[in-house]
Parts: C-alpha cells; structure tokens; sequence
C-alpha cells in the first residue's frame, strides 16, 4: 500500500488502532468508519479513521 492512501482504524469503545486500509483521499472526502471485530473489547464495534503516528 502507499503511504500516502493508507488510514488507521481505531475502535469507537477502546480507542486502539487495530485495522489500517487504504481510500483515494482524492475521490472520497468523508472518513472512513466500518464495523469490525476489535479484539481487545471481544466484540463488533464501530471502527472509525484515525491519525497515524
């Protein structure tokens, strides 16, 4: 992936960053927010784009 189209997924419940993907920040303007399991809290949560450090 280039590092300029890659974003972080963090978890809405725990904040932890546990999923990166990719988006055409050129095409597609929103955040991206997708739910997905987060292993820490052992559930589906809603998982929203973050700053990577």
């Amino acid at each position: 992936m280039s590092q300029d189209n890659l974003i972080a997924l963090s978890c809405s419940e725990c904040k932890r960053i546990n999923y990166h993907s990719k988006r055409n920040k050129k095409k597609v303007k929103e955040k991206v927010s997708l739910k997905k399991y987060c292993p820490w809290c052992g559930k589906h949560t809603l998982h929203k784009e973050a700053k990577l450090k």
